[in-house]
């Protein structure tokens, strides 16, 4: 298979391309902004398995042109995208009272639109049975506990949410399903940064595992489905 993922420079996101290399059955294409995170990726993917076809693309998803990445697809990926994985996105943990606007700006462009910009442009090269998976959150996830400070993270996450089930409807002619997991806590960079001294449950690597499984799989039984995955009930 053919396979994007964005968001791939740490985190799930990096757990989730080290999974998917490791067979040496697909080739996967890692989108992030770090240069230096990204090549550090390629580094370990090939001591993994020095086989694999791992191409690591540095492009911002808010402000660059989809159009690069078509023409690469087109040259180095046979025109097609057999699954996408919307991972890329972040956190900001803030009181409402300290909040901007900008704040919500830029959770809404990092967490919702760049997902929808992306998978606008590609939907051209994706055939029959593929497969978005949009990455959520348990933030987003309706009659979830909720968090203060995290109101602008989980609205955003929220307009992802729903985004999958309308965009499942279009696309059912087109045989493209659309899923998203909302997940709980995984112990990634992100988190911590978030939130200081808290330990999860889940690895980040555990988690990018059940990404990478759920991407293959997951559309054989799925289709404009939020599902919930975490360790305590909504």
């Amino acid at each position: 298979m053919n396979i994007i993922i964005t968001g791939a420079s740490s985190g799930v996101g990096f757990e989730a391309v080290i999974e998917l290399i490791t067979s040496g059955k697909h080739k996967v294409m890692a989108i992030a902004r770090s240069q230096d995170k990204l090549q550090r990726l390629f580094e370990i993917s090939r001591s993994i398995n020095p086989d694999c076809v791992l191409y690591p693309i540095v492009f911002d998803l808010v402000s660059d042109d989809p159009a690069a990445l078509l023409q690469f697809i087109g040259t180095h990926m046979d025109n097609r995208v057999d699954a996408l994985i919307n991972n890329a996105g972040v956190l900001i943990n803030k009181p409402f009272k300290e909040l901007e606007e900008i704040d919500f700006v830029d959770m809404l462009q990092s967490n919702y639109l760049s997902h929808v910009r992306i998978s606008q442009a590609l939907l051209g090269v994706m055939p029959a049975g593929s497969h978005i998976v949009n990455i959520g959150s348990m933030g987003g996830y309706q009659g979830s506990a909720k968090f203060a400070g995290l109101s602008a993270y989980s609205a955003s996450k929220a307009a992802l949410h729903v985004f999958t089930e309308c965009l499942a409807q279009e696309l059912i002619e087109q045989q493209i399903s659309v899923n998203c997991l909302a997940l709980g806590s995984a112990q990634t960079e992100m988190l911590e940064k978030a939130f200081p001294g808290y330990q999860s449950p889940v690895m980040a690597f555990e988690m990018g595992k059940y990404i990478a499984d759920f991407a293959l799989t997951g559309h054989k039984f799925f289709n404009g489905k939020i599902l919930p995955v975490a360790l305590t009930t909504p």
